[in-house]
């Protein structure tokens, strides 16, 4: 609290007689901050007014008797302009919320717009994750009966799938990551293949970027073809390569062969005294039961016969743009030489690219489409398709969407195993393996089952939370107006064009080769960037940053932490491992990649509509609390940090809220028949997704906060408009976030009740 800088009454930190422009239209109210959120209070005379002013009641509408909140939860703040009292506006205040909702509020003094810009800055920016709301939240009634930490149990949900039963033996769980040592990025459990020991993994690791090696994550139940994925290898330029990895990749291509069929070369090994069976009572392991990695060997039986007798066109998935992948050799990674990889399986396994660009290129994508929806705060008119076309947001999402039809099609129809991995394997790996398990298995088209791929695809695999979603805030995202008139969205926006520019043939790079190859000269401008980091960084003392590295060079795929960490292949010790430094936000390192998996699992929804459970209500709730810090599943980057801050037992999971209220996210549309057992094994897929891309790529128009119809269509172009100049001009920042209320703007509650179901932009919980 002593960082609020407002006037103070009572029990309160408030400033009366704002006006909040929203949509175009004024209210009074009383602006409230407290130490986790921002409320803007509006009177029913105030509203009542302001309505009577800009249009007609309707005539029997009733006034609104009691008070209207708008509550708005700090991180979830993306950026906030400050614009100063002149001649022809008075000071303001305007919000970019992470929920797409754009707001202005006018104040009446400058002094009052000064302290609360300063005052909100202060509560956004916290230094560390126990400083968010959700260390502090306590739910109401309706939640405290539910528990959501335990709707994923990793060994249930692995029996599940049937590992450790006749159906699946060629796989078991090690308990080598036990304690997080191996790899801290890691789940405690990893199941690999039965014919591979620990110790080969041990000597494994040192080949992939953060020792995350090639595990499984699904299994398909009708022909036991596994999806697993793991890191970029540590190739370089020299082309390094690893047996144990390469006997690694092998033994998961035979996975399902039969178990005592005659080994060949480069299929796996087995060992006497290394685990090599599954296990059969799954439910009574534990992450601190030595079951897990000790068995005797699984005696000689018959051979199980093979599900399908098609042959096996194994694949290796490289999500990355082919010309990335090469450039990141220049810092000692890159991708499998298939020269070493192709022997082992029969017919030989084959690699592909599949373009999908990295977090720099998402982030700026996203940026314009902000820019395209940004004034409606200040206007109802509709976003300029043109605009949404140029940011190429649909385009990467129907790039997600194609390489996962590569790997629904390599699982379901040619019955062949598949591996994928991007840099680190925790941002487009987790895309591509969580839509195509949606796509596989109708489980995960339920609310539990979709729940239980969240924690287990992204939590738990290693999903980068707290630096893709930045709850910490950062310096960056307060803008004030600058001194030379132009104004504090002009500026800001500026800077971000440049840096893009830059990286698109700007002065001093590959302009040519960038116009003419798209991504080429970004790639190569940064694999040089990249090879000059890597070699000013040899012999640095870990945790030092180079000069290169502190001048802000743009990073390549998976490059992040490479200046201020150990080199990957390097083995850490558990003292040094368990230390889980948190730090601010790091701007460049914020991109919409669970954003994305929500919007291609939109696709996949609007596509069936009768083969998902859960609604595009429920997508968008949860991507508003992946932001709104309330709940504590989406505030650690691995579940080393969530175990060493303790936070299943100091903050309540998202999916509370969710169980809770279970009924408002189940679709009316539903049919389970349409995935029942009788389809399981048609010829055409059955009970299997294929997802449509192309035109069939449609705007999220509810998650951007628009009307039905306003960004979907044939593409118009909208005369340039200035809007008044107290409002900012036509090229300042805000925007628009509308959803489908008929009510346009507001999002209302009465004070002391419960929270409400509300999921249409501004966030409203009465506490």
């Amino acid at each position: 609290m002593e960082y609020i800088r407002v006037a103070k009454v009572p029990d309160d930190f408030k400033v009366e007689n704002v006006t909040i422009l929203h949509h175009g239209q004024p209210t009074v109210g009383t602006l409230h901050l407290t130490p986790h959120h921002l409320i803007f209070r509006i009177d029913p005379e105030a509203e009542s007014f302001s309505q009577s002013a800009s249009q007609t009641p309707p005539p029997q509408a009733k006034p609104v008797k009691r008070p209207r909140e708008i509550w708005i939860t700090y991180p979830i703040i993306s950026t906030l302009f400050r614009h100063p009292a002149s001649a022809a506006s008075p000071a303001h205040l305007r919000l970019r919320n992470r929920d797409f909702s754009f707001l202005t509020f006018q104040f009446k003094t400058e002094r009052e717009c000064r302290d609360v810009f300063e005052s909100i800055k202060a509560l956004t920016i916290v230094k560390g994750v126990e400083n968010l709301y959700a260390y502090s939240y306590a739910p109401g009634s309706i939640e405290k009966k539910f528990n959501g930490w335990r709707i994923y149990n990793p060994l249930k949900e692995y029996e599940r799938m049937g590992i450790g039963t006749e159906r699946c033996k060629g796989w078991r769980i090690s308990k080598i990551n036990k304690d997080y040592a191996f790899s801290p990025t890691y789940p405690g459990l990893l199941v690999v293949p039965a014919t591979i020991s620990d110790t080969t993994l041990s000597h494994a690791k040192n080949y992939r970027s953060r020792a995350r090696i090639p595990v499984l994550t699904y299994i398909h139940p009708l022909n036991n073809c596994s999806i697993t994925r793991c890191s970029q290898p540590l190739t370089g330029v020299r082309g390094n390569r690893s047996i144990q990895d390469e006997k690694l990749v092998a033994a998961i291509f035979a996975s399902s062969q039969p178990q005592n069929l005659p080994q060949t070369l480069g299929q796996p090994e087995t060992f006497n005294s290394s685990p090599s069976g599954s296990y059969t009572n799954l439910g009574a392991l534990s992450l601190d039961s030595d079951a897990c990695t000790a068995s005797s060997p699984p005696e000689a039986t018959e051979p199980p016969p093979k599900i399908y007798g098609a042959q096996q066109n194994n694949l290796i998935v490289d999500a990355r743009p082919t010309v990335n992948a090469y450039a990141m050799q220049a810092l000692g990674m890159g991708s499998e030489n298939m020269e070493n990889y192709r022997h082992l399986s029969s017919p030989p396994c084959t690699k592909t690219y599949l373009g999908i660009e990295n977090i720099h290129v998402m982030r700026d994508c996203l940026n314009k489409v902000i820019e395209a929806i940004k004034d409606s705060d200040l206007s109802p008119l509709p976003p300029n398709r043109e605009m949404l076309i140029r940011s190429g947001w649909t385009k990467h999402i129907g790039t997600m969407l194609d390489g996962t039809v590569v790997i629904v099609r390599q699982i379901a129809l040619e019955h062949s195993h598949v591996l994928i991995h991007c840099s680190d394997g925790w941002d487009r790996t987790s895309q591509l393996s969580s839509l195509a398990q949606i796509c596989l298995d109708p489980y995960f088209r339920t609310i539990d089952g979709f729940m239980a791929l969240v924690e287990k695809d992204w939590v738990s695999f290693g999903h980068r939370f707290r630096d893709r979603c930045g709850p910490l805030g950062s310096d960056k995202w307060f803008i004030e107006k600058s001194g030379n008139g132009v104004s504090a969205e002009e500026a800001y926006l500026g800077s971000e064009d440049d840096s893009l520019a830059s990286r698109n043939g700007g002065p001093g790079t590959f302009a040519t080769v960038a116009n003419a190859g798209g991504g080429l000269g970004e790639a190569l401008e940064k694999g040089i960037g990249q090879a000059k980091l890597f070699f000013n960084t040899v012999g640095v003392v870990p945790g030092r940053a180079s000069s290169s590295a502190s001048n802000g060079t743009e990073l390549l795929d998976g490059a992040e932490d490479y200046s201020t960490s150990p080199p990957p292949d390097r083995k850490t010790k558990p003292a040094n491992a368990a230390t889980t430094p948190v730090t601010l936000t790091k701007p460049k390192e914020v991109s919409p990649v669970f954003h994305q998996f929500l919007d291609a699992t939109y696709q996949l929804l609007h596509q069936n509509p009768t083969r998902f459970e859960y609604n595009e209500r429920f997508l968008r709730r949860l991507l508003y609390h992946l932001y709104s810090c309330q709940y504590g599943t989406f505030l650690h980057n691995n579940d080393k940090e969530r175990h060493d801050a303790r936070i299943q037992e100091r903050s309540r999971s998202v999916w509370d809220y969710f169980l809770a209220r279970r009924e408002m996210w189940i679709s009316e549309k539903y049919d389970p028949a349409a995935d029942g057992a009788d389809r399981e094994r048609e010829i055409d897929g059955g009970r299997v997704l294929f997802p449509k891309t192309g035109a069939a790529i449609r705007w999220w128009e509810e998650c951007w906060g628009r009307e039905v119809g306003e960004m979907n269509g044939s593409a118009i172009s909208l005369p340039a408009t200035s809007f008044p100049e107290e409002w900012g001009g036509s090229g300042t920042g805000g925007g628009g976030g509308r959803g489908t209320s008929p009510a346009p703007g507001w999002q209302s509650g009465s004070v002391g009740g419960s929270v409400g179901g509300n999921d249409k932009g501004i966030e409203v919980e009465m506490m």
